[in-house]
């Protein structure tokens, strides 16, 4: 198949899926995530394939979910259901205020999948991001990377709660509380990256962990995948993120929350985020306020003031 958003290929038995919009800090417009869902369950029908690796192309991973006039896919796009213009996952639940349950049926897709997918992170992972690859069998960071949800500081709260699942308690709050980032060393102590790396080895390590799995059989790693799953869902993951989605749309109904849409409507997209933000000094005001006082709360700890340009979600 032929992609404009992502790049795919497979190499003896692991298939490589490469999210292509580097401009963009590959944030995940409608089309690109239509192309992905399509893309891994091509790999998924491909026998010689053991092991999936998504990776982001440029200067990061996944900058979160497009918010631009732009992330629509359009009308002819073959990956997308034509009447929503959203990823054609089987269901996309386009009513009012369920884009969050429809991101979680969407990336339980990689739930699904018999084979085992591995996110390859680098740089930035915010929002929409941290969603996709907490779907992912594996997660492989550059240690050096930040991983955050800043969209819960004036937006609303996280569209798939994963961070209860992954995370120890305090830390679970902290991170769907306050936004703030935190590198992938901390990640990865904490347990929700399976391996940190320095950078300069992160391909390297990510392939040969690819490759060692996929020395296992195809059907041996289906039902270790599925044996897993089974005991997660017995313990309520399913119910747990689909009563997530619930409270994410009633705090986009709360009455503070016209602070955010006004200036979105007013002022444009990317005045909204400096707002957001900027109490908090890092990832856009960053750049505004490089050479104030560093903040004792959140960026000794994450070194945001290195944080780049711009992200989307």
């Amino acid at each position: 198949m032929t992609y404009e958003n992502i790049l795919y290929e497979a190499d003896g038995r692991v298939a490589y899926i490469t999210l292509n919009r580097p401009e963009k800090l590959n944030a995940l417009s409608n089309e690109l995530r239509g192309e992905l869902f399509h893309a891994l369950k091509e790999a998924e029908a491909d026998r010689a394939v053991g092991a999936i690796i998504i990776r982001g192309a440029g200067r990061a991973f996944c900058a979160g979910y497009d918010l631009s006039p732009s992330r629509e896919a359009g009308d002819d796009s073959p990956y997308v259901n034509p009447r929503s213009l959203l990823p054609d996952t089987n269901t996309t639940h386009p009513a009012h205020y369920d884009w969050s349950r429809h991101v979680l049926m969407a990336n339980w897709t990689i739930w699904e999948l018999a084979k085992p997918v591995i996110a390859q992170i680098h740089s930035y992972c915010l929002a929409g991001g941290t969603e996709l690859a907490s779907f992912c069998d594996f997660r492989i960071v550059s240690d050096d990377s930040q991983i955050g949800y800043p969209p819960v500081r004036a937006m609303g709260t996280m569209d798939i709660m994963w961070a209860p699942w992954h995370l120890p308690m305090t830390k679970a709050r902290e991170f769907a509380y306050v936004g703030d980032s935190f590198s992938g060393a901390d990640m990865a102590e904490m347990g929700w990256a399976t391996y940190a790396v320095p950078g300069d080895q992160l391909v390297d390590f990510t392939e040969r962990f690819a490759r060692r799995i996929s020395n296992i059989d195809n059907d041996m790693l289906m039902y270790s995948k599925r044996a897993v799953n089974r005991q997660y869902e017995a313990m309520g993951i399913r119910n747990g993120l689909m009563s997530g989605t619930d409270v994410e749309a009633m705090s986009k109904h709360r009455p503070a929350a016209e602070d955010w849409n006004s200036r979105l409507r007013e002022q444009g997209l990317k005045a909204a985020l400096e707002w957001r933000d900027g109490p908090f000094r890092d990832f856009r005001a960053a750049k505004a306020s490089q050479h104030a006082e560093r903040d004792v709360a959140g960026l000794d700890r994450t070194d945001a003031t290195k944080a780049g340009k711009s992200y989307t979600d």
